[in-house]
C-alpha cells in the first residue's frame, strides 16, 4: 500500500466519523418565546424544518408559524403524529398552527412524505399536573388552524400545488430526455456494439458537457436544491444521495474534459451519459409517483365534495337560497326532491327516502318523516322535506368524519415507529457504505481502481432509496381511513387499524349492538274464549298511563294494528309487578303472574305460555280480565337484521365472538342461541364490563369491545380497539378507537377486513422498499466482484431507485380498490392461529 492509499483509507475514516458526528451529534434546541398568554415560535421550511428542535413549556398554548419558502408536494403538509393534527403549509406562504402542549416529553414532525423531520420538546411546568397518559392512552387533542375547517382552502391549495408540480415534472424530464438521449444512444452503440458511426459527434466529451449540463443544472434542480438544503440541515434524504453521487460524477466529468492531463490515461472516461440518465430517470419516477399518489387521499377529497353548496332557508315567511356557511342553528330550511340535506336537521313536516350511503354506507334509502333527524351531505329522494337546523358547520357528522380521518391520517401506526428509527440511521449508513466502497476499491481494486471506485460510489449513493421506506405506511394508511370513511367506518388512528388486524376475539354488548335497543310488541296469545284484538286493546288502556318502557312496546303495538287504547278509569302502578286499572268497564290486571297471584288469579293456563316466551328470549307479560286468567303478550327488544350473519361472517374470519349482557343467564343464552354466539356473560353490571374485558385480555386474547351506550364507555376504553355504535351515545363515540356511523354490525367485520388489508399492504410496501435496498446496496458496492466480476451501472442503479419509490406508491394505490363488498381473502394463519390459541388456553 502506498502513500496515496494509505492518504485514501485516513480521509475515509475521518469523513465516517465525520458523518456520525455531523448527523447524531447533539443539535441546540430554540426556545419558544413567550408573548402573553401564548408562547410562539416561528419554523423556516426549506429543505428542512429551521429550528429543528424548538422546546416549549408544559400547559401553554403554543403557536408555530411555519414560513414556507419552497413549492412541491413533499413539504406542503406538517404531521405531528403523536398529537394527531395535519396542517397545509401552502407555499411561499406563512402558516400558524395551534398546539396544546399538556404533556411533557418528546413529539417528532415530519412533512408529508415523511421525509424531514423536526422535534417539539415540551418541559414539565412547575405547577402542571404529571406527565401521565391519559385513561385511553391517547395523547392530547390539539386545534389546527392551519387547516381551515372541512371544505375550506387547504385542500384545494394542496391539489394546485400538486397540480403545478406535475406540470413542473412534465417539462424538466421533456427537457432531460430529449438532451440526453442522443448521449444515450452514441454512447450505448460504442460501448455494447462498438459503432463508432452512431452519432460520431455526440460522443466528443465538449459535445456531451454542453447537452448534459441543462440536464445537471435544469432537470436536476428540485433534486439539488432539496438535497443540498436538507444536508444543510444535518439531515439527508434520497434528494441528497442522488445529488452527492451525480455531483461526484458531473466534477469528475467536467474535469476529465477540461483538464484531462490532471489524470492518468486509462481513467479519462467521462460519464456525462450516466448524469443524465439518473436524473432523468429519477425525476420520471417521481412524475409517475406524483401522479399515483394524487389518489390516494382521494378519499377525504370526495368527502369535502360532498357538502352542500346552498341551502334553501325561510326566513319572515320567505324562502331565499344562502350560501351554507350562513345557515345558523334554527334556522327552518326547505329540501327539494334530489337536492342535498345541507346541514344536519330535523324534519318538521314532510316524508322522503334520504339516501345515506355516502355517511353510512348503507346502501338502501331511510325514509324520513316528521321527528327524524337527517344527516348533512345525504341525498333526499323523491319527497319534499321541511326541516329545523340542528348542527351546523363544524359541528354537522361530515365535518366531525373528516376531522376524524384528517386525525387518523396525521397518526402514526405502531410499524412505522419502527420504519422511522431504522430510516433515520439508513442515509447516513449509505453514504459511509459509498465511502467505504471508494476506499476498498481505490486501494484493493483491479485497474483503473479510480473509475471503479467512482463507480461503485455513485451506484451505492443512487439506489439507495430511504423515500420508500418512508412512505410505505404512511401511504397505506391515508388510503385504508379513507375508504372506512367512505363505508361509514371511522378510525380514530393508525394505531387503531393496525390493531385490528391483531384481534382474535370480538365482545359485542346485546343491547343497541346485537338487538336494536327498542322494545317492541311480538307476540299475543288469548286465554280462550278471548279474542286477540280485544285482550290488546284492553291491555293497551290500561298501559296508557304507565311510563314503563314494556308499556311503551304495548301501546305502539297496538296502534300499528289500528286499536285506539280505550279511555282508562280507576289506575294504579305497582312497583316491580304491573298495573290495576278500570278499562271499558272492565277490571284489568298486567304484569307479571307474581301479581296476578296475589290477586287471587289462577295462573295455570298462562305458566306454560309465558315459560315458553322466557325461553325464547322475550318478556312475557301477563294479563286477566275481570279476575279470570286473560292471555299472555310478549316484549322483546329484537335482533338487527344482519347481527346473525355479523356473527357468522366474525367466527369466519378466525374470531371468537361473545356476548356481554347484563340480562338473566337464560334470556342472554336464547339470544347468543339464535345469532350463533358460543361464549356469554350474562348478569354482568355496568360497572364490571371493564373487569370481564380485562379478564379475556388476561387470557391472552387481543379483545374488540362493540357496544352503543354510556355504560360500555369503560370497556370501550379498556380494550385493545374500542369500537361504538354510531346510533348510540357520544360518550361510547368518545371512548372508541373506531365509530361504526350505521349502527350495523356488519361494520365490525368490516373494519377488522380493511385493517388486515390496510396492514397486508403495508407488509407488501416494506418488502417492495427493503427488497431493493437490502441487494441493491451490496451488488453496487462490489461484493459481487470478487466471484463473477459483476458491478453495478449507476444508470441501472437509478433505475432500481425510481422503481422502489413507485412500486411503494402503485400497491399503495392498489388499495383504493378494496371494497367492503369483495369477496374475503382468506388468511392462512387464521384458522390454524385461532385453533393453537383456543389450545393454549386450554
Amino acid at each position: 500500500m502506498d502513500a496515496v492509499d494509505i492518504v485514501v483509507v485516513l480521509t475515509a475514516a475521518l469523513l465516517v466519523a465525520g458523518l456520525g458526528w455531523f448527523f447524531f451529534g447533539p443539535r441546540r434546541a430554540t426556545a419558544a418565546r413567550a408573548e402573553g398568554a401564548v408562547q410562539r415560535a416561528e419554523v423556516t421550511v426549506k429543505g428542512g424544518y429551521s429550528p429543528s428542535v424548538i422546546r416549549v413549556r408544559q400547559g401553554t398554548p403554543l403557536e408555530l408559524v411555519f414560513d414556507r419558502q419552497e413549492a412541491g408536494e413533499c413539504t406542503s403538509r406538517v404531521v405531528f403524529s403523536d398529537l394527531q393534527v395535519s396542517a397545509g403549509l401552502p407555499a411561499h406562504a406563512r402558516t400558524t398552527v395551534r398546539l396544546n402542549p399538556d404533556r411533557a416529553g418528546s413529539f417528532g414532525f415530519a412533512c408529508g412524505m415523511n421525509m424531514i423531520h423536526g422535534t417539539l420538546l415540551v418541559e414539565p411546568a412547575e405547577d402542571a399536573p404529571s406527565a401521565e397518559p391519559a385513561p385511553d392512552g391517547r395523547a392530547p387533542t390539539a386545534a389546527e388552524p392551519g387547516v381551515a375547517g372541512p371544505g375550506g382552502p387547504a385542500e384545494d391549495t394542496e391539489a394546485a400545488e400538486r397540480r403545478a408540480e406535475v406540470a413542473d415534472l412534465t417539462r424538466r424530464v421533456a427537457v432531460g430526455a430529449v438532451l440526453t438521449l442522443p448521449v444515450l444512444i452514441a454512447v450505448m452503440a460504442h460501448d455494447v456494439f462498438g459503432a463508432d458511426r452512431v452519432l460520431p459527434w455526440v460522443l466528443i466529451p465538449w459535445v456531451q458537457l454542453a447537452l448534459i449540463t441543462p440536464v445537471m443544472f435544469y432537470t436536476g434542480w428540485p433534486i439539488h436544491i432539496t438535497g443540498w438544503l436538507t444536508l444543510r440541515h444535518r439531515a439527508a434524504d434520497m434528494n441528497s444521495l442522488i445529488t452527492l453521487g451525480t455531483t461526484a460524477a458531473y466534477v469528475y466529468s467536467v474535469l476529465v474534459t477540461v483538464v484531462p492531463g490532471v489524470f492518468p490515461a486509462d481513467v479519462r472516461e467521462v460519464y456525462f451519459e450516466a448524469v443524465g440518465v439518473i436524473l432523468t430517470l429519477i425525476l420520471l419516477g417521481r412524475l409517475l409517483e406524483a401522479r399515483a399518489r394524487a389518489g390516494t387521499g382521494e378519499a377525504i377529497r370526495a368527502l369535502l365534495g360532498l357538502q352542500a353548496r346552498t341551502a334553501r332557508v325561510i326566513r319572515e315567511g320567505t324562502e331565499t337560497e344562502i350560501p351554507i356557511e350562513d345557515v345558523a342553528v334554527g334556522d327552518e330550511l326547505v329540501i327539494r326532491p334530489g337536492e342535498k340535506v345541507p346541514v344536519d336537521a330535523e324534519v318538521l313536516s314532510g316524508a322522503s327516502a334520504v339516501d345515506e350511503s355516502m355517511v353510512t354506507g348503507e346502501p338502501m334509502p331511510s325514509t324520513k318523516r316528521a321527528g327524524d333527524t337527517v344527516i348533512g351531505a345525504t341525498v333526499n329522494g323523491t319527497g319534499s322535506l321541511r326541516v329545523r337546523a340542528a348542527k351546523v358547520g363544524a359541528d354537522t357528522m361530515l365535518a366531525q368524519i373528516i376531522r376524524l380521518v384528517q386525525q387518523a391520517q396525521a397518526s402514526k401506526a405502531p410499524i412505522q415507529r419502527l420504519v422511522d428509527a431504522v430510516s433515520g440511521y439508513f442515509v447516513p449508513a449509505v453514504i459511509a457504505i459509498a465511502i467505504v466502497a471508494f476506499a476498498a476499491w481505490f486501494t484493493l481494486g483491479p485497474p483503473p481502481a479510480l473509475t471503479l471506485a467512482l463507480v461503485s460510489a455513485v451506484a451505492v449513493l443512487i439506489i439507495a432509496c430511504p423515500c420508500a421506506l418512508g412512505l410505505a405506511t404512511p401511504l397505506s394508511v391515508m388510503v385504508g381511513t379513507g375508504k372506512g370513511a367512505q363505508a361509514g367506518i371511522l378510525i380514530r388512528s393508525a394505531e387503531a387499524l393496525e390493531t385490528a388486524h391483531k384481534l382474535d376475539t370480538v365482545v359485542l354488548d346485546k343491547t343497541g349492538t346485537i338487538t336494536a335497543g327498542a322494545p317492541v310488541l311480538t307476540d299475543v296469545h288469548p286465554a280462550d274464549g278471548i279474542e286477540e284484538d280485544t285482550l290488546l286493546r284492553l291491555v293497551s288502556g290500561a298501559e296508557e298511563t304507565s311510563e314503563h318502557p314494556l308499556a311503551g312496546a304495548i301501546l305502539a303495538g297496538a296502534r300499528d294494528r289500528g286499536l285506539a287504547p280505550p279511555a282508562v278509569g280507576d289506575f294504579d302502578s305497582i312497583t316491580g309487578k304491573g298495573v290495576r286499572a278500570t278499562v271499558d268497564g272492565h277490571a284489568l290486571l298486567v304484569g307479571t303472574a307474581r301479581l296476578l297471584d296475589d290477586a287471587g288469579v289462577d295462573t295455570a293456563p298462562l305458566t306454560p305460555v309465558a315459560a315458553e316466551l322466557s325461553v325464547q328470549g322475550k318478556t312475557p307479560v301477563l294479563a286477566a280480565i275481570d279476575g279470570r286468567p286473560a292471555g299472555v303478550l310478549a316484549v322483546a327488544d329484537t335482533l338487527k337484521e344482519d347481527s346473525a350473519a355479523a356473527v357468522a361472517d366474525l367466527q369466519r374470519l378466525g374470531l371468537t365472538v361473545v356476548m356481554i349482557t347484563g340480562d338473566s343467564t337464560r334470556t342472554a343464552q336464547a339470544i347468543a342461541a339464535r345469532i350463533g354466539v358460543d361464549r356469554v356473560l350474562a348478569e354482568v353490571l355496568p360497572e364490571h364490563k371493564a373487569n370481564e374485558i380485562r379478564r379475556l385480555q388476561d387470557e391472552g386474547r387481543t379483545v374488540a369491545m362493540v357496544g352503543d351506550g354510556i355504560n360500555d364507555a369503560p370497556a370501550l376504553a379498556a380494550a385493545d380497539v374500542g369500537m361504538a355504535i354510531g346510533t348510540g351515545t357520544d360518550v361510547a363515540i368518545e371512548a372508541a378507537d373506531i365509530t361504526l356511523i350505521s349502527g350495523s354490525l356488519s361494520g365490525v367485520v368490516t373494519a377488522i377486513r380493511l385493517s388486515r388489508a390496510t396492514m397486508r399492504n403495508i407488509r407488501e410496501n416494506l418488502f417492495f422498499a427493503f427488497i431493493y435496498n437490502a441487494t441493491g446496496v451490496p451488488v453496487a458496492a462490489g461484493v459481487l466482484y470478487p466471484l463473477w466480476a459483476i458491478t453495478l451501472n449507476p444508470m441501472i442503479a437509478a433505475a432500481a431507485m425510481a422503481l422502489s419509490s413507485l412500486s411503494v406508491v402503485t400497491n399503495a394505490s392498489r388499495l383504493r380498490r378494496w371494497s367492503p363488498d369483495a369477496p374475503h381473502r382468506a388468511d392462512p394463519g387464521d384458522a390454524r392461529t385461532r385453533a393453537a390459541r383456543e389450545q393454549a388456553r386450554g
